[in-house]
């Protein structure tokens, strides 16, 4: 990693920061497991620091099937309990049951929707809304787009998707570019 490359300040000082930051976030994601995945991780992180998601990564992903919501909205009180016993996941009972209720509800979209994907990127016609953030401090924690996806979210019954949680969805995903102007990955995310 090269030291002298800018980046969004949010990401530097973490090995695991900086990668996800330069591989992953903000790239336009046409992936459902992917959306599933970070619905999960999203939500898992409510309260906590996204480093702490990012280091037992790994881990949800071999507790939860890889995040197949097929596999997931089919689990069971036995295997609830193993997740909560799983010391590599963060162990919340309410975040666990979110999971699994909101895998149901995620299978539901893809149904109704032909893809979750589709229903997602419909919210911004198709397009990223590219921002144009100079500092850190001027990146918001929500706005009206996440609160109408949030609203959306809630009236189909999903838990665990306040209007901050699904900005950053929304920003992972890259239904948002949230990158700084002068970081590196602003312009190679814009024209992805």
């Amino acid at each position: 990693m090269n030291k002298l490359v800018k980046r969004c300040d949010w990401c530097l000082g973490y090995a695991e920061h900086i990668k996800y930051h330069d591989e992953e976030w903000g790239v336009p994601l046409y992936d459902d497991h992917k959306h599933f995945e970070f619905l999960v991780l999203e939500a898992a992180q409510a309260g906590l620091s996204w480093l702490t998601v990012l280091k037992k990564r790994e881990n949800y992903r071999k507790a939860f099937d890889q995040f197949d919501p097929k596999k997931v909205a089919r689990y069971t009180e036995a295997r609830k309990t193993k997740l909560l016993n799983n010391p590599g996941i963060i162990r919340n009972r309410l975040k666990i049951e979110s999971a699994i209720h909101n895998a149901k509800l995620f299978l539901d979209v893809q149904e109704k929707y032909g893809s979750f994907t589709d229903y997602f990127w419909d919210f911004v016609n198709g397009k990223p809304v590219v921002n144009k953030w100079k500092s850190i401090k001027q990146v918001p924690p929500r706005t009206i787009l996440s609160d109408t996806v949030s609203k959306d979210l809630k009236q189909k019954g999903f838990k665990f998707v306040g209007s901050t949680v699904i900005y950053a969805h929304l920003q992972a995903a890259g239904l948002v570019n949230d990158h700084l102007v002068t970081c590196f990955r602003y312009k190679e995310v814009k024209n992805k």
